[in-house]
């Protein structure tokens, strides 16, 4: 690194070989691979289809204990009801919260108040996990519009004409 300006020696500000533009957000697992799906993007997609099937599974099953556990204790039929009703919702609104947030970004304030419900679903989160990474990587689409329009707001701002207004010629 450059003391003067923090910058890595390799590459100072303003030489041939550091990128100018806008640069690609880097989702979690691919880096920026999602840009050009390369550098193993299709591995990196399996194995984040498998792991977090393996994820949701190992909850399942996390969660099957949990209700054997209700049963030992023999709460009583309602409580027990009660308690897989609760993750059957609370796992549904996660999927769909979960699900949508690949496609906008989600308000910072809604997703804060729905921390919890969001704890508790959390199969539904690793399913909605599972299904997006088997069409692209989760998040890419939403990542991918924006990228693009950066780049083309960029194009705009580096071609428009310099110079004096004035001076053109009117046709």
């Amino acid at each position: 690194m450059s003391a003067e300006n923090g910058t890595p020696d390799d590459h100072p500000a303003g030489s041939p070989g550091t990128p100018v533009g806008p640069r690609p957000e880097p989702i979690r697992f691919f880096g920026t691979t999602w840009v050009d799906r390369d550098g193993g993007y299709a591995a990196r997609r399996v194995g984040v289809a498998v792991g977090s099937l393996a994820a949701t599974a190992a909850a399942c099953l996390v969660l099957r204990i949990a209700y054997q556990g209700l049963r030992i204790a023999e709460v009583g039929g309602f409580v027990t009801l009660l308690m897989v009703v609760m993750f059957a919702v609370c796992s549904a609104l996660a999927f769909g919260h979960t699900w949508e947030a690949f496609k906008r970004r989600p308000d910072p304030d809604r997703r804060q108040s729905l921390r919890g419900l969001l704890t508790v679903g959390f199969v539904g989160s690793l399913l909605a996990y599972f299904f997006r990474s088997l069409a692209e990587a989760p998040g890419e689409k939403l990542h991918r519009e924006e990228y693009e329009t950066a780049r083309e707001q960029y194009a705009k701002r580096m071609s428009r004409r310099s110079g004096n207004p004035g001076k053109r010629r009117r046709s």
